[in-house]
């Protein structure tokens, strides 16, 4: 089993721009006593919190904060790499942002309600 998910990123220039990856889960005993689950790699985490915006909220070009990764769980979001790529992350979209350095990213959302969703401050 696999899935997909959006890495935004800058490369040494500090332009940010979006990455298409794939990640491979295999089935492993996650639960004892359950049937095995199908599990991917684990990537290491300081901290995770909800993080909610409202309809219409937007964001100027910034680099983020760290390495974050976000799971959309309702709402849609609009994103814009500096080299001039728009992607749309709705629910169950999950970007991975690591443009730390650089012009960043703008954003804002775009749906006509609030959005929520997960953050996963990675570590570094």
């Amino acid at each position: 089993m696999h899935f997909e998910y959006v890495r935004l990123y800058s490369d040494a220039d500090g332009e940010s721009h979006f990455e298409d990856l794939e990640a491979e889960l295999s089935a492993v005993e996650f639960a004892p006593l359950a049937p095995p689950l199908n599990l991917s790699a684990f990537m290491s985490a300081s901290q995770a919190a909800f993080f909610g915006a409202p309809a219409g909220w937007r964001g100027d070009w910034h680099p983020s904060s760290g390495r974050n990764l976000f799971v959309v769980v309702t709402g849609e979001w609009e994103v814009e790499a500096s080299n001039g790529t728009v992607r749309r992350f709705g629910p169950n979209s999950v970007l991975l942002v690591e443009d730390t350095s650089g012009k960043g990213h703008r954003s804002r959302v775009v749906s006509e309600t609030e959005s929520l969703s997960v953050v996963v401050q990675l570590k570094d």
